[in-house]
């Protein structure tokens, strides 16, 4: 079941809606462009964002992170 298209769907979609509220909560209202480029992230992406978003202290911090990260 864990491998099925439609429980790693819900899994990311679950896992992006947290991480946006954690960043939301902790700088504001999120650029769309950053939500965008987050929301594209695969579920292994997102779990490393997870982590490394407790140690962001501004919101340029995601941005360096979404730049090392992604091919965006």
């Amino acid at each position: 079941m864990q491998e099925s298209v439609i429980y790693q769907d819900i899994l990311q979609k679950g896992e992006e809606r947290t991480i946006l509220r954690q960043l939301n909560r902790r700088f504001g209202e999120i650029n769309s462009l950053l939500v965008d480029r987050i929301k594209l992230l695969p579920i292994e992406k997102l779990d490393a964002l997870a982590e490394a978003l407790l140690d962001f202290s501004a919101i340029s911090d995601l941005v360096a992170w979404l730049e090392e990260n992604t091919n965006s």
